[in-house]
């Protein structure tokens, strides 16, 4: 949501490389989205606060899920929200068009499949746009986040999917719905499989964020430079490996005063709640 992004950041991991296609810069009809009501208060917020250091505007949430813990509840740090999601949505839009296909009694179209891949590997913009279309832009995608079990998203207005509002919280309850073997979902296993396949092949170039909290990462990362304020939005979700043990993580950040910055704070953000 997003400017190209030529990565200045170290790799994560090796993979075949891969070719960024052109992203669409959003253009001055962003506008500033409604607001949801705040979540409760999170938990360890002081210590969260000094280990990420965010600087001026900036402002940061985490939330993390250990699998493998028989509690299976989140832990939310910092701000709980809501924050825009930028291109971290389209995990969403994905996973409301697979819900769509299959009510419809088929699977996605070879079309959607290609728009899919270009979606969530290369965060392209223009394949973003034709799948919100098809799923009934926001009212689509709130019947789906309905199913799905979120309750804190509120899509953006008309085409404007980059500017949709969520939760740290809710995007741990989507991150589930994908990659949580025991919780209840509408997503069927194929389904399940094939978003976890698509985030788990990103570009090089965007495998920042999360990742670096762990190891044998799926993440979608979202970044949007705000025309009002001319700051920056900067997102990762996904799920990571560390320490034997399986994490679903998601840290959400904006008023950054450059991309370089968001990245940078994000990832300060994912340590510390990993490790917290």
């Amino acid at each position: 949501m997003l400017h190209p992004l030529t990565h200045p950041f170290r790799a994560k991991r090796a993979r075949r490389t891969t070719t960024t296609g052109a992203l669409a810069a959003l253009t001055a009809a962003l506008v500033t989205a409604g607001t949801l009501p705040a979540a409760a208060a999170p938990e360890h917020g002081s210590d969260f606060a000094k280990a990420v250091r965010a600087q001026g505007n900036a402002r940061v949430a985490a939330a993390v899920l250990d699998l493998d813990d028989a509690d299976h509840t989140p832990e939310v740090h910092g701000d709980a929200g809501p924050f825009d999601t930028a291109s971290i949505v389209k995990v969403d839009i994905l996973a409301a068009a697979l819900l769509r296909a299959r009510d419809a009694g088929h699977g996605l179209s070879a079309a959607e499949r290609v728009q899919a891949k270009a979606m969530i590997e290369h965060s392209d913009n223009a394949a973003a746009n034709a799948l919100w279309r098809s799923i009934g832009l926001a009212p689509g995608l709130e019947a789906a986040n309905k199913r799905l079990g979120l309750t804190e998203t509120q899509g953006g207005s008309g085409p404007r999917w980059g500017l949709t509002r969520t939760t740290p919280r809710d995007q741990i309850r989507l991150l589930r719905a994908v990659f949580d073997p025991d919780r209840a979902t509408p997503l069927d296993t194929s389904s399940r499989t094939y978003i976890r396949s698509l985030m788990g092949n990103v570009a090089d170039e965007q495998s920042w964020g999360v990742s670096a909290a762990g190891s044998h990462e799926a993440l979608k990362n979202g970044w949007l430079q705000r025309n009002t304020t001319g700051l920056w939005d900067v997102n990762s979700v996904g799920r990571i490996e560390r320490g034997g043990h399986r994490y679903l993580v998601a840290v959400l950040s904006d008023g950054n005063t450059s991309m370089k910055d968001g990245v940078a704070l994000v990832e300060r953000a994912a340590r510390a709640a990993v490790a917290g």
